[in-house]
């Protein structure tokens, strides 16, 4: 889907800062940091604004937070019609050992746990590390 359909499906208006940090995520198939984009877009746009940006998008269900083992948040585009009440990314992602990149595997679901009485899950994470097929 085009940058401005997406911005305009989530209520937000299509700025220049907006619609270039959308076009970083949907230039990558792999889960990106605030440095990563800030690296592509430092002529561009300042570290807050750059900030503030990916914040919107998680806020309104454009992207969604990776958890893997580095010490930075990293982010990457929801597939499922996603919002701000809710975000559908209990699927599975996997970091590469050698290239580090993360990425999602939308087409593996988290599997269902039973948790012990009294216990409510409110979100699931599942990574995976290995070899990526880039780098086998």
């Amino acid at each position: 889907m085009e940058a401005p359909l997406i911005l305009s499906n989530h209520d937000l208006r299509n700025t220049s800062a907006r619609l270039a940090v959308l076009g970083i995520f949907q230039k990558y198939t792999y889960a990106l940091s605030h440095s990563n984009i800030e690296k592509e877009l430092q002529k561009d746009f300042d570290r807050v604004t750059i900030y503030r940006t990916i914040h919107s998008f998680l806020d309104k269900g454009i992207v969604h937070k990776v958890m893997d083992d580095s010490e930075s948040a990293k982010y990457a585009l929801c597939v499922d019609e996603c919002s701000s009440d809710h975000h559908h990314d209990n699927h599975v992602h996997f970091k590469c050992s050698k290239c580090g990149n993360s990425e999602c595997l939308n087409n593996i679901q988290i599997p269902l746990t039973n948790l012990p009485s009294g216990y409510i899950a409110t979100e699931s994470n599942l990574l995976i590390e290995g070899v990526c097929k880039a780098c086998s």
